[in-house]
This record gives C-alpha cells, sequence and structure tokens, in this order.
C-alpha cells in the first residue's frame, strides 16, 4: 500500500514507521491517523515484521494534533479525530509486535501522548516532552491516559497542569522513556533494541505482550490468576517445548512462530 503521510519499511524482521508531515511537524492531522490505523492492522498480520519502530521525518518526532483541524468544526469531525486517535493508541497495544518509539526533537500532546503507548522508547539528547494543551485552554485528556501509565500520577499531572516540557534526561527518570543517547546515535541504538527482541519467539513475544497489557491494571491476586493461565498455554507452544529443549541441549533453538 501506498501513504501520502507515512512511510514503512522492512529489513529483516524489523518494520519500520515514518511519520512523514515534516513542513508540519509531523503533526497527527485526522488522515495521518486514519492511515497510521490502516497500516497497524497490515502490520498485524504480516509475520515476517517481528518488531516495529515508529519515527518522525524532520526536525522533531511529533507536535501533536493538527491545531488547524481542532477550530470551527462540527462536534462529527472532532469525534472523529479521537475516536481515530485512541483506534491508533489501541492498536498499538494490541500489535502482536512489540513497537519502540525512536524520538528526536520534539513530542508534545498527542505525540506524547504515541511515545507513552507504544512498549518502549529511546530517545536523542536534547529532545523536549510535553503536554502543554493546558496553555491553549484544550487539557491534554486523552494524551493523559498513557501517560499516567507510564510516570504515574503525580508526574503526570505537573505534566498536564502546568504544561511544562521535560528534558529527555526527566523523561528518562520519570518512565516515560527507556534510554537517552546521543542524537547521532538514535537510529543505531534504536535499531540494537529492536535486533535484540527479534531474537526471540515472535509468539512468546505476542503472547507476552498480549498477557502483560491484560494484567497490569488488575488487582495483585487477579493478575497472578491471569498469568498463571496464560504461562501455561505458552507452554504448549512448539516455540516453547523448542526453547526448553535448545537450553537442556545448550544449543540455539530454532523458532518456528507456533
Amino acid at each position: 500500500m501506498s501513504y501520502e503521510y507515512l512511510q514503512f519499511d522492512s529489513e529483516g524482521p524489523i518494520g519500520t514507521i515514518t511519520l512523514n508531515r515534516p513542513e508540519k511537524r509531523n503533526a497527527l492531522s485526522l488522515e495521518l491517523l486514519g492511515e497510521l490505523s490502516a497500516l497497524l492492522t497490515t502490520i498485524s498480520q504480516n509475520k515476517d515484521v517481528r518488531v516495529v519502530i515508529i519515527k518522525g521525518e524532520g526536525k522533531v518526532f511529533s507536535a501533536g494534533h493538527d491545531i488547524s483541524q481542532l477550530v470551527d468544526r462540527e462536534m462529527i469531525y472532532y469525534k472523529a479525530i479521537f475516536d481515530t486517535c485512541v483506534e491508533v493508541m489501541e492498536k498499538i497495544q494490541r500489535l502482536p509486535q512489540p513497537v519502540i518509539a525512536q524520538v528526536h526533537g520534539v513530542a508534545t500532546a498527542a505525540g506524547c501522548q504515541l511515545v507513552a503507548a507504544c512498549d518502549l522508547a529511546v530517545a536523542a539528547e536534547g529532545t523536549l516532552f510535553g503536554t502543554p494543551g493546558v496553555k491553549i485552554g484544550l487539557f491534554c485528556t486523552t494524551p493523559g491516559v498513557p501517560l499516567v501509565r507510564a510516570v504515574g500520577r503525580k508526574r503526570a499531572l505537573e505534566m498536564l497542569f502546568t504544561g511544562r516540557m521535560i528534558s529527555a534526561r526527566e523523561a528518562d527518570q520519570y518512565g516515560l522513556i527507556n534510554k537517552v543517547v546521543p542524537p547521532e546515535q538514535l537510529a543505531v541504538e534504536t535499531r540494537v533494541v529492536a535486533e535484540k527482541i527479534a531474537e526471540a519467539s515472535s509468539l512468546a513475544l505476542s503472547m507476552g505482550k498480549e498477557a502483560f497489557y491484560n494484567q497490569v491494571n488488575l488487582a495483585d491476586s487477579q493478575a497472578y490468576d491471569y498469568a498463571k493461565g496464560a504461562i501455561v498455554t505458552n507452554l504448549f507452544s512448539e516455540d516453547a517445548k523448542e526453547g526448553l529443549s535448545a537450553f537442556l541441549e545448550k544449543r540455539k533453538p530454532t523458532w518456528k512462530g507456533k
């Protein structure tokens, strides 16, 4: 498929989605979000792609929603924007493949939401993160959903109430991202993480990711009950049997994704 506002490339087991509206600071317009939703559906069915990287073209990762689309429109249009945005964030979580945000420049509002929604994130030194909607009278309510789950209530509310931009180092300390690297090493370091993940069984990764998100907001006893069932189910997969045998036989496993 061809896309107007995105680019998708795959190299080996790693697929890379590039937000491609550099002239608009990769603003998440309704059209871009629609393309991204469709692409994620396609990737979810592609067994050759085992890890996904999301990055931005140009000087920034993403400045959030396209503000020009949030002025003087009908209610149905606004609903379409936020329905599609939520659909994208939920698809990232449901995607069988782990998703890594490769972040540079700026990630604000819905752009920060996109980083928080990804499973992992690597950022370049000098990158700024924020939810500054309050400064223009539009509280970043939807970005707050994955943000609070990533950084906790106090830090999320500070970002949401003040609109203050935080540095990559602060974002790392907060738990919004996993790693800060020199700008010239961003692509390489992100790919190192992706390649390490891709060494694992794709089935184990997809089952594990699904189980993780299904249990993460449950009470401890419920989470353990769910996790017990998930790991027992995992044990009966061909890849688990192969991995355990390979460990005992001191050899490298051969994954089948089954």
